[in-house]
């Protein structure tokens, strides 16, 4: 458990600078959370949502951000 406290204490300096430089990266967590939260809401009322679904649709959307975000980086160039 300190180990992974340690790990995040030092990786939190390049996480928040690589968030700055894109922002678009915080509307793609935020809509990961409402993913995650719209599925376990839905499991808690009885309906079972296949995990490949979410796994799909997360990994599209990744995707998605990185060609965005390269395509935006030679944009600037």
């Amino acid at each position: 458990m300190f180990l992974a406290v340690g790990a995040m204490l030092l990786a939190a300096d390049r996480v928040s600078a690589f968030i700055e430089r894109h922002p678009s990266v915080k509307v793609l967590a935020l809509s990961f959370l409402v993913l995650i939260g719209s599925m376990l809401f839905a499991e808690g009322m009885g309906n079972h949502i296949p995990k490949g679904y979410i796994y799909f649709a997360m990994a599209f959307s990744l995707g998605v951000e990185i060609v965005n975000i390269k395509t935006g980086s030679r944009r600037k160039a």
